[in-house]
């Protein structure tokens, strides 16, 4: 009787909830690593679709990565064949969220935007819609509703949340409050809004873990800071992030030893980033004791929810960046609380290109580039973690010590005489130029277009080195340029 009662109350929510979600059609150009002076051109593989829903304002939410690198959006509403362009609006990486609007007024006739509720418990049942692949209706999945990819129905997945903690956002790197369900999802739900049984929308469809039969959704507390976000901006800033790593103090003989005592409670700093705004406020072995009021536990979690406890960053991703915040902290037997602005994770490999166009430049016939993880996907594919130099590997965790620090490598060799004997130069970090040290790849090609010196001098990762005559390889370059039709030996960034 209960499973019947229910099935018919999310019937109910379907029927209330199914005009509100769209079909999201998206033509990709991705950035063109093997040449980094033009980008991928448009063809049928870069074509997708996902799902996506109305929210207050004449505005659509879905997933970042539905709509990353794009150059059309379209979307398409329930029982209509009518595609409608789209204007992207905001993308948010970190938390794989993006913002579209219409301008066609048609569009919006009989829309009805969702209301979002609060976070579910543990054991909560959702119902998630879209438009899973190959269908035209939207469908069901144990939690989902979303369109099927070639379908035009939508789909309706259900399920119960399982689990509510801090998870890692595979499209962001970043890590945020996440839900897991007991189902996995059809790729095509994702943007796909999660619903409960009123009818509220506790959630996106975002990742699902396949081997484990699992699902993951955006949860509202990050959809809300999202939008407000970009509300109060006018553009999407992002989650904040403290800099620091730390140590848990489960170990009595390691809490006497930092000063603690015995209610005293608390996680040992070991590192701050030297980006961070927190560098030189916050110090190394400073044992932080709350945050904004709020108890960190020894093992670096806080009360969350009766008799619940989770991770602490949960409190950061709760302020925005430029809010300040009080920080408790023990520091050589004495207690202090310290005001500190928070500001954005400025990794030294990041995770992903803005805007999508790539920074290169050319001498003779070497190529340089940044690395990034795009870049890194593209040489190595998708276990690029497994085949990519080990060298570079070990920075993917790196900060920045410096906002403007890049790892530069020669990412390829373009044939040319004077580079004989160099060919095996690729993806090998540059440190130096002419025994001096740059910080990115804008300050090396200034330095090399500026240099007068009889040789360019290259000072390579492993005590390797690669040396060209400055003459001659500034005319390779033209002839490199003409060979294979590039406009110019530098990216637009690096000419400002």
């Amino acid at each position: 009787m209960g499973h019947s009662k229910r099935k018919r109350g999310t019937e109910v929510v379907l029927a209330r909830v199914i005009d509100s979600v769209v079909k999201v059609f998206c033509v990709h150009s991705p950035p063109n690593f093997s040449k980094p002076w033009q980008r991928m051109e448009p063809y049928k593989s870069s074509k997708s679709s996902s799902s996506g829903f109305v929210i207050s304002g004449k505005r659509v939410l879905t997933n970042a990565h539905s709509v990353e690198h794009y150059t059309e959006v379209k979307l398409k509403k329930h029982g209509s064949d009518t595609k409608y362009l789209a204007t992207v609006l905001a993308i948010g990486t970190d938390c794989d969220i993006a913002m579209l609007t219409v301008k066609d007024d048609e569009f919006w006739n009989g829309m009805s935007p969702v209301e979002f509720g609060d976070l579910p418990a543990l054991l909560d049942a959702v119902t998630v819609v879209g438009y899973p692949i190959g269908y035209e209706t939207i469908s069901k999945t144990s939690g989902v509703v979303g369109y099927p990819i070639g379908y035009e129905t939508i789909y309706k997945t259900s399920g119960v949340v399982s689990c509510i903690e801090m998870i890692s956002y595979f499209h962001g790197s970043a890590e945020l409050l996440g839900l897991q369900i007991d189902t996995a999802m059809n790729s095509c739900n994702y943007g796909g809004p999660a619903f409960n049984d009123s009818g509220s929308c506790v959630g996106i469809a975002f990742q699902s873990i396949d081997k484990k039969n699992i699902g993951n959704l955006i949860p509202t507390p990050v959809i809300k800071h999202f939008i407000h976000d970009y509300e109060k901006n006018r553009a999407y800033t992002g989650f904040p992030a403290l800099g620091i790593e730390w140590q848990k103090m489960r170990n009595h003989e390691l809490r006497m030893a930092m000063g603690m005592g015995s209610d005293h409670k608390g996680v040992r700093i070991r590192r701050i980033d030297p980006t961070s705004p927190a560098y030189g406020v916050l110090k190394p072995s400073d044992v932080i004791l709350s945050f904004d009021g709020v108890d960190v536990a020894n093992d670096g979690t806080v009360l969350f929810r009766p008799r619940g406890h989770i991770n602490f960053s949960y409190l950061i991703s709760q302020k925005y960046i430029g809010d300040t915040t009080v920080i408790k902290v023990l520091r050589n037997s004495k207690i202090y609380e310290l005001d500190i602005t928070l500001g954005s994770h400025i990794k030294l490999i990041p995770a992903h290109i803005k805007g999508g166009s790539l920074s290169y430049y050319i001498i003779a016939g070497f190529v340089f580039t940044t690395v990034s993880v795009p870049y890194l996907c593209s040489k190595y594919g998708e276990d690029y973690n497994i085949k990519a130099p080990i060298k570079l590997l070990h920075k993917l965790d790196s900060i920045a010590e410096s906002p403007d620090e890049q790892i530069v490598v020669i990412s390829q060799v373009l044939g040319v005489n004077m580079l004989f004997g160099y060919e095996d130069l690729i993806d090998i970090r540059v440190l130096a130029f002419n025994g001096k040290p740059f910080k990115n790849l804008k300050s090396l090609a200034s330095m090399v277009e500026n240099c007068n010196d009889e040789h360019l001098e290259f000072s390579l990762e492993d005590n390797q080195i690669a040396a060209l005559q400055t003459t001659r390889a500034k005319d390779a370059t033209l002839n490199v340029l003409d060979m294979y039709r590039i406009s110019s030996a530098m990216s637009d960034d690096l000419k400002e």
